[in-house]
């Protein structure tokens, strides 16, 4: 949807992304993971060197190919849990382990984030398969999405041509355009809260439906101060606001899913009950992408 249409994609703009996050987010969360991996490798490639552009961003752009990434594990630099380490010629070899890859067995393509020990970042395209210098742990059992297939992956001298190696940057430059980006709140949040809130309307319950009603509203509210910040205010600026409305909009998730599975009673505890597993996904978009700054504003609010 974002990918450059020069390339075959659909240019969209920002606020139909959001949307069609949601939509996906309320339907199938595992879905909605797995295919949000897809937009950070287009972006970057869409901008990066022009071999690795060439090579995959048409495929990527038009669907024919699925990217997944693997680079949160910088946000814990100084240390380097995946050592990048550039090779005479312009290639990179990288050790250390990723603990978390969504998207194995699904993905075509990758992006890998490791850094050096001078303090840069690299990023370079590779294939998600077993091969020399990667290996995949066994999938992790986690309380939600298992559909999206998240394993770790460890490397051990993975090495990537210089044509694979999308960007190199100083890593304080990379982290101060990235650090913006967690404290928006995930729209994926608002589409889990309002599945929620229809399964409250459909519930054929007075309560319930006035519990929905009064619920959407202040969601709706919160929706329109997210995204504003995001479409009108510079990316840097405003983070104590954004935080705020972030740790607003998990309020309100996990009111919406509480009470649809107050209002179903013991029913909405079935492992077929579309409420309790709302209820979970809601309780991986807490972590999702949760960096220190974005996990001390949730705690501070939970305790006012």
């Amino acid at each position: 949807m974002h990918a450059p249409a020069a390339y075959g994609g659909a240019g969209a703009p920002a606020a139909v992304g959001r949307e069609i996050a949601e939509i996906l987010a309320g339907a199938c969360c595992s879905t909605f993971f797995v295919q949000a991996q897809h937009h950070t490798p287009v972006r970057d490639l869409a901008t990066g060197a022009q071999a690795p552009r060439e090579r995959w961003l048409r495929a990527l752009a038009s669907g024919e190919s699925l990217a997944g990434i693997a680079f949160s594990h910088l946000r814990a630099f100084p240390e380097l849990p995946v050592r990048a380490t550039e090779l005479p010629g312009g290639g990179v070899r990288f050790d250390g382990r990723v603990p978390w890859y969504t998207g194995w067995g699904l993905n075509d393509v990758f992006l890998l984030g490791g850094a050096t020990r001078d303090g840069h970042v690299v990023f370079a395209v590779a294939e998600p398969r077993e091969q020399p210098g990667l290996t995949p742990t066994a999938p992790l059992h986690m309380a939600a999405l298992t559909g999206a297939r998240t394993v770790g992956l460890v490397l051990d001298g993975l090495v990537v041509p210089a044509d694979a190696v999308v960007v190199r940057r100083p890593y304080a430059e990379w982290a101060e355009a990235d650090r913006p980006k967690n404290t928006n709140t995930n729209p994926a949040v608002f589409g889990v809260a309002r599945a929620a809130l229809d399964l409250l309307d459909a519930a054929g319950d007075g309560e319930a439906v006035e519990t929905a009603g009064v619920l959407r509203a202040r969601l709706d509210a919160v929706r329109k101060e997210a995204y504003a910040l995001v479409d009108e205010v510079p990316a840097a600026q405003e983070l104590d606001a954004r935080l705020a409305a972030k740790t607003r909009a998990y309020d309100l998730m996990r009111a919406a899913t509480t009470a649809a599975i107050a209002a179903g009673g013991g029913r909405a505890f079935s492992l077929s009950a579309p409420a309790q597993r709302l209820a979970r996904e809601g309780l991986f978009l807490v972590v999702q992408g949760q960096t220190a700054e974005v996990r001390g504003a949730h705690l501070a609010a939970l305790r006012a």
